[in-house]
């Protein structure tokens, strides 16, 4: 477990040094059942160079309160077996998800997690947040030994990648950032099992923060709705105001009611 300098935790683990000729150890030869992901979009990215994947997922981007989330699980292009029952985290129960979790590190060539605090968010706007989530992460990659060559985001929008078109009048991003290649894919959780991987690792990371906050701060009941825009959450951010883990900048009350 590893703290930035905005407090942010970070979870990760690196099971083999970058470029290393180790084997991944597969979870499973057979082939996934209809339905699950797999790592055939991944494989096609193999070639000359192109060894380790590391795919990305973020959790949290639409809650009211708390972090969001970037988890990331590398593959070897090479020899990756594949893990059952994973899917993106949305279509597994909570169970489910804390059962894969350690799986899912053991699998991994190296796995992280990073966050960006609510109030980043206020500060810097949601995508900046993303990318800081993400960085955080895969800087822990990088200490760990591994330097992915490759990274698949799921999404349409690279939001990992600093900007490179920034006006004469905009500061410089400052790095360390992701310099590896960012291909996007529309619903990368649902076919891809390294994208899948990184969303169950950053939705787990993320529900234990929400459950964490709420034994400090129990009225919104994030035990349950994890910081998510349920009817009885907004109802008490009206009855007493945010707590200092909401997106102040952000609409928590919705609509006023007639």
């Amino acid at each position: 477990m590893a703290t930035t300098a905005a407090g942010s935790k970070i979870k990760t683990q690196a099971k083999s040094p970058a470029k290393s000729n180790k084997k991944a150890k597969p979870a499973t030869k057979a082939k996934s059942p209809v339905g699950f992901p797999t790592l055939d979009v991944e494989r096609s990215f193999l070639s000359p160079g192109v060894r380790l994947l590391a795919g990305v997922d973020e959790v949290g981007r639409g809650a009211l309160a708390g972090p969001v989330s970037v988890g990331i699980a590398v593959v070897s292009l090479e020899d990756h077996g594949l893990l059952a029952d994973v899917r993106d985290s949305k279509l597994l129960k909570p169970e489910d998800r804390d059962r894969l979790e350690p799986l899912v590190r053991d699998w991994a060539v190296a796995s992280a997690v990073g966050h960006a605090s609510a109030r980043e968010i206020d500060d810097i706007g949601i995508i900046a947040a993303l990318r800081l989530a993400g960085t955080r992460a895969w800087c822990e990659i990088l200490a760990g030994g591994v330097t992915p060559d490759v990274v698949l985001l799921d999404g349409s929008h690279n939001w990992l990648s600093p900007d490179v078109q920034a006006s004469l009048f905009d500061e410089p991003a400052l790095g360390p950032w992701c310099e590896a290649p960012v291909h996007t894919r529309v619903k990368a959780d649902m076919s891809c099992l390294s994208v899948a991987a990184a969303s169950v690792l950053a939705k787990v990371a993320r529900d234990r923060i929400m459950v964490d906050l709420h034994s400090e701060v129990p009225a919104y009941g994030w035990n349950e709705n994890k910081g998510y825009a349920t009817s009885a959450h907004r109802d008490m951010i009206r009855l007493q105001g945010p707590s200092a883990y909401h997106r102040t900048s952000w609409n928590l009350t919705g609509p006023e009611a007639d």
